[in-house]
């Protein structure tokens, strides 16, 4: 084990307490294993520079170059006379000005002689039209040794992700001081695998992507860490499945005749095959005797809730609860108003009219009155009520099940760990889990953020569903195509149909947008806010029809009120937030105009676009932007009015993000989570990785015979990560 603490050592016992201070305040850098695990973001080859004419204005860059010139200069100022040194350095491709006042004249003054070469790093800022670096930080390429030569002007010069206070070279220093203990790392991977997909040892990877003398040693190195990333995790993961298998739950299995038999008979559709085949491996699970840990995604409209709703029937059956826990209050209201309908009888227990197997539904949220709240507690704890649907309210102490056997969770990313884990410990045992997402999770993603879970795909749309047209509205080129949009909207809603107009704002003066700061000069404009574009197209473009707004402040009684006469046909037009996102479901609106779309995520405008062609009539969508055609963000707008694939778009949303993002909540506190293996592109390691690691787990589950996969999976799963990946 004395191997481990090489690497667990702190960091202030190798570089001192000031450098480790820094380190940990900037970089999140602890130890000696957190340093050699802080990869070089590229390698400048000798003489290279970011191309002088390509540097990036306010970003912070490191260079490697040439003095051309230095020359020193008097001026007169506020404060009396002053000095300042002009430094034009080269890279036989450009120029870049450097400067330095004041006291800090004379020791680069000396340094900086015309022939020196060395690296420079500082803020890239622009001065007389001309780019300069005021004040660089640099690190002079000769040394009265050839050694030093050598090190510095040797073929690679890592340079790393650094921060103002802690430049590029100075990190490659401490790694210096850092990299003779990388031999002590213990390897992750079982020799057997490392030799069979011929993978160089760690402590060799280390030096070759800090110290590379090749191109050919950068991609070894590579190979060797995206490997001991993704290997490391899916052997996390399968941990984790393999002690889910070990609890006991009890087994749901639907009783002949009872009411999931009565519900079906009823349905005046069949199920899709995809639904069935979904079913199948989910009423296959509630039938073993330990808990259910199931991802159901499905494309927007494909019918999870029915899918959900069944398996829901199927544990009452068996003499259980289930519970659907969803994001927002108006979610929950639709999920309740929706399932009861669907349920017609079935969902009237203990009611005069009610069927001889119904149960009762009841609904729990924060804003319910005390009377109602009180009356769903009871339903609850007595059994009276097979099925609850609710918000966070399910997760509080009070409220307590008979024999909890099912919890559905809605738009799983919307939840924390530990609101699932609340809700899951109310059972008499560990329930069964479903969890259900409408944001479609490309496969690797899938197998890296939820490979705990086992995965459900729904990808068929019901029959009988329209398809949807999307196009993009380019207000500011082409503001005749926004008055046709008004125009298709009042089409629409002469034809007997309904709309959707989306905002990014409320603009109830709450959400004010804060005093814009340089770097928001781009966005000249707040986004459009609900109220005013309600107000403007009441009285404009769409006078004459019935407007309302939706938001998340208003009261939860007026929402209820606006969703249901929206859904009654009562409301022409409803200009709402994101509120309408997932989960609300009115067939007869055609049409959904969304402004300044360009704020919005790929996934969430997918998902948005979902709320529309429900029906049998044909969908249409209007993505409203101001930005220019070159834009980004106009290209991403394309993207989306392109297809109607979420597959597709979530690929081109993982692409065009950080990953992190994406990954949301399953990257928060996890500093080893991903440094080099990026998800997209290797998807190939990942599925590999998944495969040696079930292997291993399936053979050897404690990992006796591997302690130095132990100790690494140890050092990788701090607290943090560990309730990460307790999420199930």
């Amino acid at each position: 084990m004395d191997r481990v603490s090489a690497l667990d050592e702190p960091l202030k016992k190798t570089l001192g307490a000031a450098t480790a201070k820094v380190m940990a305040e900037h970089l999140d850098l602890h130890t000696l294993g957190d340093l050699l695990h802080h990869y070089p973001r590229r390698y400048a080859e000798r003489g290279e520079l970011t191309h002088l004419s390509d540097l990036p204005l306010d970003e912070h860059v490191t260079v490697v170059a040439q003095v051309a010139s230095a020359r020193v200069l008097t001026f007169s100022g506020s404060k009396g006379r002053g000095q300042r040194l002009e430094v034009v350095i080269t890279d036989g491709s450009g120029q870049l000005q450097l400067v330095f006042f004041g006291k800090g004249v004379h020791k680069p003054h000396k340094d900086l002689l015309p022939g020196t070469r060395a690296m420079f790093a500082g803020k890239v800022s622009v001065f007389n039209r001309k780019l300069q670096l005021a004040h660089p930080a640099y690190e002079l390429l000769h040394g009265d040794s050839d050694e030093a030569v050598d090190t510095w002007a040797g073929a690679l010069i890592p340079i790393y992700p650094a921060t103002t206070k802690l430049e590029s070279w100075k990190i490659a220093k401490a790694v210096d001081a850092a990299l003779p203990r990388a031999r002590e790392a213990v390897d992750p991977l079982p020799d057997a695998l490392r030799e069979g997909r011929d993978l160089v040892p760690l402590p060799e990877a280390l030096l070759k992507i800090h110290r590379p003398h090749t191109k050919a040693d950068i991609a070894v190195a590579r190979d060797r860490l995206k490997w001991d990333e993704a290997f490391v995790l899916q052997v996390a993961l399968a941990r984790r499945r393999y002690a889910d298998t070990q609890l006991p739950a009890v087994a749901r299995t639907p009783r002949p005749d009872g009411m999931l038999d009565a519900f079906d008979a009823k349905l005046p559709f069949t199920l899709t095959d995809g639904q069935q085949k979904v079913t199948k491996e989910i009423f296959d699970d509630l039938a073993t005797e330990h808990p259910m840990h199931r991802l159901l995604q499905g494309e927007v409209g494909s019918g999870k809730t029915m899918v959900a709703l069944r398996a829901m029937l199927a544990v009452v059956d068996a003499g259980g609860q289930a519970a659907m826990l969803a994001p927002t209050e108006v979610l929950a209201q639709q999920h309740h108003r929706s399932i009861t309908e669907m349920m017609g009888e079935l969902a009237e227990g203990g009611m005069l009219g009610g069927a001889e197997h119904a149960t009762k539904v009841v609904l729990l949220t924060g804003s319910m009155g005390a009377a109602a709240r009180r009356q769903a507690l009871l339903d609850l704890v007595t059994g009276e009520a097979g099925i609850v649907i609710g918000t966070h309210a399910l997760i509080e102490d009070k409220v307590q099940f008979h024999d909890l056997g099912l919890v559905v969770v809605d738009e799983q990313h919307r939840f924390g760990v530990e609101q699932r884990d609340a809700l899951r410990s109310k059972g008499k045992q560990p329930p069964h889990l479903l969890v259900m997402t409408a944001t479609p999770i490309p496969r690797t993603v899938a197998m890296t953020v939820f490979g705990d879970l086992e995965t459900s795909v729904l990808d068929q749309l019901p029959a009988g569903r329209a398809p949807i047209a999307s196009h993009v509205v380019p207000a500011q080129d082409k503001p005749h195509f926004l008055a046709r949009a008004w125009e298709r909207v009042r089409e629409e809603v002469e034809s007997g149909h309904q709309a959707y107009v989306v905002c990014p704002r409320i603009g109830d003066g709450e959400d004010e947008p804060r005093k814009k700061s340089a770097e928001d000069e781009a966005e000249k404009r707040p986004p459009l806010a609900v109220i005013e574009i309600a107000g403007q197209l009441a009285a404009g473009p769409l006078k004459g029809l019935r407007v309302e707004v939706l938001h998340g402040r208003m009261q939860p009684d007026d929402k209820d009120d606006v969703m249901r006469r929206f859904a009654a046909g009562a409301v022409d037009v409803l200009v709402a937030t994101t509120v309408i996102e997932v989960g609300v479901n009115v067939p007869n609106a055609t049409a959904m105009v969304i402004m300044d779309a360009d704020r919005f995520g790929v996934s969430q405008l997918h998902q948005l676009r979902g709320r529309v062609g429900r029906g049998s009539a044909p969908g249409l969508c209007l993505l409203v932007t101001e930005m220019p055609e070159a834009a980004p963000a106009r290209a991403r707008l394309g993207a989306v009015a392109a297809t109607l694939d979420g597959f597709e778009l979530s690929r081109i949303d993982l692409e065009q993000r950080r990953e992190g993002d994406v990954l949301g909540q399953a990257q928060s506190g996890v500093r080893s989570s991903l440094r080099m293996l990026t998800v997209i592109d290797d998807e190939e390691i990942i599925a590999a990785a998944r495969e040696e690691a079930v292997a291993i787990v399936s053979a050897d589950p404690d990992l006796e015979h591997q302690p130095d996969l132990r100790t690494a999976l140890d050092a990788l799963l701090d607290t943090e990560r560990e309730q990460y990946l307790d999420k199930g």
